[in-house]
């Protein structure tokens, strides 16, 4: 009984944290996607300019066709841009457009959380397969016993935690360039400009945050009765 209600608190909690965080992301975004900026300069010219400001030329600025789809690929050399931010002369549009520049930068200048990070792509994709599909393997066969599951979930996890936890300051980092680049070469005037792109980019912070939290709580429930069953049956 007392798993079950666990269980309940963990999946609901997280999912209300992370709801919280899109939310929050979503309702700041849109309402700073209504505000011009003075430079009348859109997501993809600022991307452009920061980009050439510094020494930057093999990076690609690219629409893409996807509702905050907007992220750098490092592999690639491209910067990707939502419709509304890539056309979008608002202060989210300029905001997230420096933000994905603070990590072609961070990519330029070998940022270290950056390239840790990803270093642990492939991994952390075979543990979010393992966590999504070893449930169900063990419920359809019933060959994997609760401790080896447990340990299994819990090592996934883990790592899926440890790839959130350096997302943070690749993510916290980016944004700090942000909002410095974007003042220094004129695009965001000081005051409710800079204002607005500290909340925009603030709100998308979170969302990375939210996810830390989840993986955490996720690897504590799977790790932590097995630490606690391991000492009972040390004791006994």
């Amino acid at each position: 009984m007392f798993g079950i209600l666990l269980a309940v608190i963990v999946f609901g909690g997280t999912m209300l944290i992370s709801l919280a965080a899109m939310w929050w992301l979503k309702s700041t975004y849109a309402h700073y996607l209504t505000v011009g900026t003075r430079s009348g300069l859109t997501g993809a010219e600022v991307a452009e300019r920061i980009l050439q400001a510094a020494n930057i030329h093999d990076v690609r600025v690219l629409q893409g066709d996807s509702y905050l789809g907007d992220h750098y690929d490092p592999m690639n050399k491209q910067l990707v841009l939502s419709p509304d931010n890539y056309n979008g002369t608002s202060i989210s549009a300029l905001g997230v457009a420096a933000h994905e520049c603070g990590h072609a930068v961070q990519h330029k200048v070998a940022y270290a959380p950056l390239n840790l990070r990803m270093a642990a792509v492939h991994v952390t994709t075979f543990a979010n397969q393992l966590v999504t599909w070893l449930p169900i393997i063990g419920i359809v066969t019933n060959t994997i016993t609760p401790t080896v599951g447990g340990l299994l979930m819990a090592g996934g996890w883990g790592i899926i935690m440890l790839f959130n936890l350096i997302t943070l300051p690749v993510e916290f980092d980016a944004s700090s360039r942000a909002k410095v680049i974007l003042g220094q070469m004129g695009f965001i005037q000081p005051g409710a400009e800079a204002a607005g792109v500290s909340k925009v980019l603030t709100a998308a912070a979170m969302t990375y945050v939210a996810a830390f939290v989840t993986s955490l709580a996720y690897m504590l429930y799977y790790l932590l009765p097995l630490l606690m069953g391991g000492r009972s049956q040390s004791e006994e």
